[in-house]
């Protein structure tokens, strides 16, 4: 639940917000916590002073019906003290829609651009907003930290593991801040950080599994080809990617089906739960070891003009401590740890359960191990940009919570299982898959120059 007083009386929202968590299986000591992090980070907020502001552009403005560029602006304008003051989108009425409404809450004109590259020439924005297709996060998210902007970057990070270690390179030359958009270690009541802090502190015994279901890929095509709408410019929306003629369903939500322009499921709800597992195994900095598909369904349709990821999947990853973590189509939505004698926590964006009762019910003890505590994931980069303290999924957790979902499509799409060097970061039982699977080649004149 998001938390929001509005008008409503301090007692009232304390009792509303600590019982709708409570509700949702939050046990009551996090719940207070939660609501205690929100009012003091309310008591703590100031009016910006007039050079506190933070310039901003916005590069992806989404569809104006449901567009996730949108939600994501949304959220950034929100924060107090922030100003945006321009936008590019490859599509005229996105921009367009996107500008008037950021111009109304602003009450400035916002400045338009079709090629996020003229955004970036200006001298006055501090920090950018990426929410374009997955196959554009890198190549604007590293030309943004070269031009000195900060940048809060949706998920997934990367279109591959190359483009998330070039990102990670660049962000250390230029000392730019980076958040990745995978708001689940702050949002949702605290419940994700919750479980993992019960993991960590073993309410659940040794964890020996876990487990991350993360819905299948639709099947549906092929879809007919056409002309691309008037202002849309199609050959920049394909931009590194190979040149195709348009098809509709590919320049909004759908893209995600394509493994030429994102990863499915993988990448979509994977970047957050695969992200989370990683959490729970103190694993920010590495990666599993061995990596197997244990089953997939082929593809819907071989035809170009159909969605191509596989429907069906289960992968298995081993951690160098013998954990396994299996990404999985299959089961409700949501992440279950598993440890001794039965035990176990299961999570998702809606509940917080666990085989025995007192596993969640007790309170932490004094001396437990904690994480770090936000309310808001967007509030955390706009602080970070002000502090310059790294954020809480900074580019380098981004990177490697992904790669875990780049090496499950891999083992998907190559039907292989291979060791992986999480140090050096490199298939070391093939090396042909390196170069086969690691990286892929760009559509000229675009190239990873990092």
């Amino acid at each position: 639940m998001e938390l929001n007083r509005g008008s409503m009386s301090r007692r009232g929202f304390i009792q509303r917000s600590i019982a709708g968590m409570a509700a949702t299986g939050i046990p009551l000591w996090s719940a207070r916590e939660v609501v205690a992090d929100y009012e003091e980070e309310q008591a703590q907020q100031q009016p910006a002073a007039a050079n506190d502001t933070i310039v901003m552009g916005h590069i992806g403005c989404g569809n104006p019906m449901n567009g996730r560029g949108r939600d994501i602006g949304n959220a950034a304008a929100r924060v107090p003290g922030v100003q945006y003051v321009a936008c590019a989108d490859v599509n005229r009425t996105n921009r367009q829609s996107w500008a008037n409404i950021a111009a109304i809450r602003g009450n400035r004109t916002i400045a338009m651009f079709e090629d996020f590259r003229e955004l970036l020439a200006r001298r006055d924005i501090n920090a950018v907003t990426i929410a374009t297709v997955d196959h554009w996060h890198a190549l604007a998210a590293i030309a943004a930290m070269r031009a000195g902007k900060d940048v809060y970057c949706e998920k997934p990070l990367s279109l591959t593991i190359e483009e998330g270690k070039a990102m990670v390179r660049v962000a250390r030359q230029t000392n730019r801040r980076l958040q990745v958009g995978s708001q689940q270690r702050i949002e949702f009541g605290g419940r994700f950080r919750t479980a993992v802090e019960l993991v960590r502190n073993g309410r659940i015994g040794n964890l020996r599994t876990i487990e991350c279901r993360i819905d299948g890929n639709p099947r549906q095509g092929p879809f007919p080809v056409t002309n691309p709408p008037d202002g849309l410019n199609w050959d920049f929306w394909k931009g590194p990617t190979p040149d195709v003629q348009y098809v509709v369903r590919k320049c909004d939500y759908e893209f995600r089906w394509w493994y030429e322009y994102s990863g499915g499921k993988m990448t979509d709800w994977g970047a957050h739960h695969l992200d989370i597992a990683q959490w729970a195994l103190n694993a920010d900095d590495t990666g599993p070891v061995t990596v197997e598909r244990i089953s997939a369904t082929t593809p819907w349709n071989p035809d170009p003009l159909s969605y191509n990821c596989h429907p069906a999947f289960r992968v298995r990853f081993t951690y160098a401590n013998g954990v396994t973590v299996d990404s999985t189509s299959e089961g409700r939505n949501g992440i279950t740890f598993t440890g001794e004698n039965g035990r176990s926590i299961t999570v998702s964006r809606d509940a917080l359960t666990a085989s025995h009762p007192e596993i969640i019910n007790e309170p932490m003890p004094a001396n437990a191990i904690r994480l770090p505590r936000h309310t808001s994931h967007m509030q955390n980069f706009i602080n970070c940009v002000r502090s310059r303290q790294q954020p809480m999924t900074n580019v380098e957790i981004g990177h490697r919570s992904v790669t875990v979902c780049h090496l499950g499509n891999i083992a998907v799409r190559s039907g292989q299982r291979f060791t992986w060097d999480p140090v050096n970061e490199r298939i070391t039982s093939n090396e042909a898959m390196n170069t086969q699977w690691v990286g892929r080649p760009m559509r000229a004149p675009w190239r990873l120059d990092a």
